[in-house]
């Protein structure tokens, strides 16, 4: 299991909805230091989600890969010096 990366995602860009290729993933609402508690969702058998703190919409689109998203720029980059 330590080999299993979660996905995070965040909405600096304030879009309604996102698209992603997860199934399961952490919501972080905006980019650190303006981030919610980073949250676990897990769509199951649904193809949509809605994060209980920033009510951004996750809609999963099977044409983007585990850890992609659409909006591009949502997708939670580690920060490396």
């Amino acid at each position: 299991m330590s080999d299993h990366v979660v996905p995070h995602f965040h909405n600096d860009a304030g879009v309604p909805m996102i698209e992603i290729g997860s199934k399961e993933f952490m919501c972080v609402g905006a980019n650190p230091p303006f981030d919610h508690p980073h949250v676990f969702l897990d769509l199951g058998n649904d193809n949509e989600i809605i994060c209980p703190y920033c009510s951004t919409l996750y809609r999963h689109a099977a044409d983007l890969g585990a850890g992609e998203a659409r909006p591009p720029e949502c997708v939670l980059k580690d920060k490396v010096a």
